[in-house]
């Protein structure tokens, strides 16, 4: 951005140059020809030409004060036309950066600066209404090029400016997604540890009040469940804020065992899927199960939600690298659903739990080996061998 900025500065002071030279060029050509024809000689010619020449240089400073060189070389236009081209430059510059009511004000006082001239040096080729119309046709026609350009500016400073709050919104919205994908994972792991410290105080209490151990046994199994009882309720406490100050219903999260429901439910919505295991026996960390869970929960909402009907491909492995690779594909289609936009916020919250359980994920359309284009989801997730 900022070197953009440079590259316009650069570009803008570049040109005021341009038209710099080009204005005084003309001015001393246009000097040259009155003097041949003896409208304009001597000292007057001399000052006349000087005070264009300041003219001419002010155009470097027209961009900050556009109205004030604008007025500035009226005046010139009452005994010469040799500072024609900065008029024009300047009432253009005027026109651009000011409110049109100001720019025709300025042009205004172009028009009535010119008629003695045209009075009193009358063209040998048109005459004084002929002269008249034409440098009022110059400066309606500069104007209306100004304010076009100004208001075209405008559009494009309204649409960048939407653009950056739209990157902003997003930007939020991607972070309120990651939060609430955060505060998810975090309502699981209360309701996991809820469920085995559940559990832990139940074995506790059954080994209490069996008869055939000893006091002390007793005494340290009753102080097990007290220290269970304890901490879940301090669990209850800290973490069941988090569901809106329900803290019943604790059960233990789904995760790899639980796919074979998932995909028959898919199945029972009329969603084809193919699903391959390709799992050792040792079992999945418990993290590791809840994420892939979730990741083939929402590949196949995603399916159903943008390609209703197409085949959903499921491939779930243990990589030689220590690693669950979570595969989803399916095929894009045409029809109905198809063209509900996307809004990526699921994407956004599996990305967040792959990140926060130290794998990586990749998804978006690819090329598939028949030509058609496939959604592919993948997720790799860290399984220590």
């Amino acid at each position: 951005m900022t070197r953009t900025v440079r590259l316009d500065a650069v570009r803008a002071r570049v040109l005021d140059l341009c038209w710099v030279l080009v204005s005084a060029t003309v001015a001393v050509s246009a000097a040259d020809e009155a003097e041949s024809r003896g409208v304009i000689t001597g000292r007057l010619l001399f000052w006349v030409l000087t005070l264009t020449g300041v003219g001419c240089i002010a155009l470097w400073w027209r961009r900050r004060y556009p109205v004030p060189i604008a007025v500035g070389l009226a005046p010139l236009l009452a005994v010469a036309d040799f500072a024609g081209v900065a008029v024009l430059v300047a009432v253009f510059t005027v026109a651009v950066y000011r409110r049109w009511p100001v720019a025709l004000a300025v042009a205004g006082l172009h028009v009535v600066a010119y008629v003695p001239y045209s009075i009193t040096k009358r063209s040998p080729d048109l005459t004084v209404v002929g002269a008249n119309a034409l440098n009022i046709a110059l400066l309606a026609i500069i104007v209306a090029l100004g304010v076009t350009v100004r208001y075209r500016r405008g559009r494009i400073a309204a649409l960048h400016d939407l653009a950056i709050l739209a990157e902003t919104e997003a930007e939020a919205q991607a972070e309120q997604l990651r939060a609430l994908e955060r505060e998810r994972i975090a309502r699981e792991m209360h309701d996991v540890l809820a469920h085995r410290i559940s559990l832990l105080s139940l074995h506790a209490g059954a080994l209490e009040i069996r008869p055939d151990l000893s006091t002390d046994v007793t005494e340290a199994v009753g102080t097990i469940r007290a220290s269970a009882h304890q901490a879940l309720d301090d669990l209850r406490e800290v973490l069941g804020v988090l569901r809106g100050g329900d803290s019943a219903g604790l059960r233990p999260q789904p995760g790899l065992g639980d796919l074979d429901e998932l995909v028959a439910e898919s199945r029972s919505t009329g969603t084809p899927v193919t699903f391959e295991r390709l799992l050792p026996e040792t079992a999945a960390p418990a993290s590791v199960g809840r994420t892939a869970y979730r990741i083939v929960q929402e590949g196949l909402t995603n399916a159903r939600k943008h390609a209703p009907g197409a085949m959903v491909r499921i491939r779930v492995e243990r990589t030689d690298a220590g690693e669950l690779h979570v595969w989803v594909c399916n095929r894009l289609v045409r029809g109905p659903g198809t063209s509900i936009p996307g809004s990526h916020a699921g994407l956004v919250g599996i990305a967040e739990r792959v990140n926060l359980a130290g794998g990586h994920l990749d998804h978006g359309a690819r090329r598939g080996p028949g030509g058609e284009i496939e959604f592919h989801l993948n997720a790799w997730l860290p399984w220590p061998i």
